[in-house]
């Protein structure tokens, strides 16, 4: 089927989309404030490809400074049904090495800093964030990474903790007891505003490191880290752009389209109207 349209969140070292086809630049204003970058779009096969770098150009916002609101909602303003978060991580097991890719299926927050959702303020909306990752998107950008070439890992948690410093010994070793497999800053909160955007949202984690658990190696380096991403952006483009090429061909039948039925708690008639106005791209198909 032509027509979809896939979102992609470039987070450390993964600053642009390559390959997209008829590119134009987009600036948006949102109820939240502005995003962190102008989105850019463009296409790939029948698939359109926006695409949006997280930190802004020049790396510029800490993870805790980051709009995700603002973000995501203009990814549902500009249409998109898909949404990939590309990441980079620490790994907290031996078997996931740096230069590996991971696609994981849960999260733990550690996060305290940051809204974490679009509702509130006169209206009161309760998702389920149960599976928190569109298990239909998660496997065709497993497929789309293999394909590509990429050691890549299905399922796991990631764990994402509020930063910007990395976790302490101590912390780390805390972590690794409860079974996580990565460890970073930042896609939680995109996975929870995807859901309540009603996106089919999916993680391409980017192993860097061995987080500092790890006792036989020095403490995290940060030019290592950015060595290893960079060795491993190439791959990850590869990824989005076969998972965006295969997206034009697949009907979406998942749940992920649907998930705010029957979630909005408040009653209509007590919900502000300029509030309705301001969210329609969210709701305005249950509060018409």
């Amino acid at each position: 089927m032509a027509g979809r349209v896939l979102g992609v969140i470039g987070g450390s070292g993964f600053y642009r989309m390559p390959g997209l086809e008829r590119v134009e630049e987009i600036e948006l204003d949102t109820p939240f404030g502005r995003p962190s970058d102008p989105y850019v779009r463009g296409s790939i096969g029948d698939t359109q490809v926006v695409f949006l770098s997280r930190h802004g150009r020049g790396h510029r916002f800490l993870p805790s400074e980051i709009n995700y609101r603002a973000n995501v909602f203009g990814f549902k303003k500009l249409g998109a049904e898909y949404l990939i978060s590309v990441s980079t991580a620490g790994s907290m097991k031996e078997s996931i090495k740096p230069g590996d890719l991971v696609v994981p299926h849960q999260f733990v927050d550690r996060t305290f800093k940051r809204p974490a959702t679009f509702f509130g303020s006169g209206i009161v909306v309760h998702v389920s964030l149960a599976d928190p990752v569109c298990g239909d998107l998660a496997h065709d950008l497993l497929a789309a990474g293999r394909a590509g070439g990429a050691t890549i890992h299905a399922g796991g948690t990631y764990l994402c903790i509020e930063g910007p410093q990395f976790s302490t010994r101590a912390e780390s070793r805390l972590y690794r007891s409860w079974g996580v497999d990565v460890i970073s800053m930042t896609a939680m909160q995109e996975a929870r505003l995807a859901r309540e955007a009603e996106l089919c949202y999916a993680v391409l984690t980017l192993v860097t490191d061995y987080d500092c658990w790890r006792e036989s190696l020095a403490a995290i380096d940060i030019g290592e880290i950015f060595r290893v991403s960079k060795a491993n952006v190439a791959i990850a483009q590869k990824a989005v752009a076969n998972l965006a090429d295969s997206l034009g061909r697949r009907e979406r039948t998942c749940v992920c389209a649907h998930a705010l039925k029957g979630t909005i708690i408040t009653d209509r008639a007590a919900i502000p109207a300029g509030l309705i106005r301001d969210l329609q791209p969210l709701v305005g198909k249950y509060l018409q």
